[in-house]
């Protein structure tokens, strides 16, 4: 006899005792590696997120300890009038200090041409007519040795030059425009217009059809290509564009507008008096002051993270963080705040108080609006800049006591692939696929043990449904006397 399901042939509830034994057997230790994977998890993220704070904050540190990031130059310019922007300007590290009296007084152009009045009626006028022939029409500018060809058939309208111009392939920045006067004399015009700045680079027009002669032998000059001009402290200087170039040594800058005229302005060669705008070249004061302040956001966003990981929970309903108790942690933690509350005796500020920066009782820096008698931090931080810019870039970026460079180093050792993060995060890793292999262990041994319990109870079902025919078969034969 076939017995279909455990308990069938007995009338026991075998099934669910099965069940129970499995369950019995299965819970503490599934409990353990559910709470060792719970471990492990805890400890990957925890790891993942302290180390990707840290990395945050090498960033900061790294933009503080490199001199060449403290020491940049910063253009400043002051304008006679707000309305007007003649011009922008760039300086390197190397800028020499100082100011400038610079008025622009030409900005660069490229050369404009347009066909004779009357040359064509409207843009729909035949550039070469039947019988004209096919030419071409070639673009040069001689001094850059640019140049680029169309070819015109006959019947070609204005409109269709036009086009052929503007889609030429190897068109050099050459523009062709219509313009149509409205007026029976002057007709349609067509109007070339160089992109190709600077004095001396006009464009030329030339064909091989005389039949197109209306179209570049006899065009009209409306603007020559002239140079970029302006004056700079009393100096008359040109520039090909619109960007003068080093012509202040390691500066430059980019003409935008012509400088507005006043009676008490520079005179210019055209005969007018140009107002002078003031271009001051000084340390980056702004940019530096951003560094700090990135450091300290930067530094407090990680104190944060490793006090929300290695927490306490102060009632029984507070998780404890991830991370509370470890270490290794409370080490990082350590070895930061040494360094920050250290001093620098190769700078004449000494500490990072000195520039208005300090820890406060949770463990945070901050640049305080507080004067407890020596000034607020922000008053301290500002007067730093003001007056002692190198010492702040040095308090930073000493090779040997720089805090920055310290911090760099020091945090590296726990970031970097080989470092003491990485390598526990790996660590941990391996554990966990360690821990899967494990686990599937664990089945294999549970599937072997719920069978081995089946085997055992399907011989005690049929045994028990044996004697229970037997007994049945003897009551049977015992009621029939």
């Amino acid at each position: 006899m076939t017995i279909q399901s455990l308990g069938v042939g007995s009338g026991l509830a075998l099934d669910d005792l099965v069940t129970q034994l499995i369950q019995a057997e299965r819970k503490p230790k599934e409990d353990r590696l559910n709470a060792r994977e719970e471990t492990l998890d805890n400890t990957i993220s925890g790891l993942g997120k302290l180390k990707s704070k840290l990395e945050d904050f090498l960033d900061s540190v790294d933009e503080l300890r490199n001199d060449s990031n403290l020491q940049g130059r910063e253009p400043t310019i002051t304008n006679p009038d707000e309305n007007t922007e003649p011009f922008t300007a760039e300086a390197s590290n190397s800028a020499v200090k100082g100011d400038y009296e610079i008025a622009v007084t030409k900005l660069a152009s490229g050369s404009r041409f347009e066909t004779a009045d009357g040359a064509f009626a409207s843009n729909t006028s035949e550039v070469l007519s039947t019988g004209d022939g096919n030419g071409n029409l070639t673009f040069s500018i001689g001094a850059t040795g640019d140049t680029f060809s169309i070819a015109v058939t006959e019947g070609m309208t204005l409109q269709q030059v036009r086009n052929a111009v503007n889609n030429a392939t190897d068109n050099f920045g050459v523009n062709a425009s219509i313009i149509n006067t409205g007026t029976v004399g002057g007709g349609a015009k067509l109007v070339f217009t160089s992109s190709t700045t600077g004095t001396g680079n006009d464009l030329s027009v030339t064909n091989d059809n005389a039949a197109l002669d209306p179209v570049s032998t006899n065009l009209t000059t409306a603007k020559n290509a002239q140079n970029a001009q302006a004056i700079i402290d009393g100096i008359v200087v040109e520039s090909e564009t619109n960007t003068f170039e080093n012509t202040i040594e390691n500066v430059s800058f980019e003409a935008q507008d012509i400088s507005i005229q006043g009676a008490n302005g520079v005179l210019a060669p055209d005969g007018n008096n140009y107002e002078t705008s003031t271009l001051s070249i000084g340390f980056d004061k702004e940019g530096l002051d951003k560094k700090i302040r990135d450091f300290v956001d930067d530094f407090n966003s990680l104190s944060k993270e490793i006090a929300s990981l290695t927490r306490y929970g102060t009632t029984e309903l507070e998780e404890d963080g991830v991370l509370a108790g470890d270490s290794l942690v409370r080490g990082i933690q350590s070895g930061l705040a040494n360094i920050i509350s250290s001093s620098n005796d190769n700078s004449a500020l000494g500490s990072l108080f000195a520039i208005g920066v300090e820890l406060n009782s949770d463990g945070e820096l901050e640049i305080s609006n507080t004067d407890f008698g020596l000034g607020t931090g922000e008053s301290r931080l500002k007067d730093a800049l003001e007056d002692n810019f190198d010492d702040v870039a040095a308090l930073f970026t000493d090779n040997d006591k720089g805090i920055a460079s310290r911090l760099y180093e020091y945090v590296r050792e726990f970031t970097r692939f080989s470092g003491i993060l990485s390598v526990r995060e790996r660590s941990a890793k391996d554990d966990k696929d360690q821990l899967a292999s494990e686990r599937e262990q664990f089945e294999l041994r549970m599937l072997s043990y719920e069978q081995l319990l089946k085997d055992k109870y399907t011989n005690l079902d049929q045994t028990v449904a044996r004697l229970n025919q037997t007994g049945n078969a003897l009551f049977a034969s015992l009621n029939g006397l």
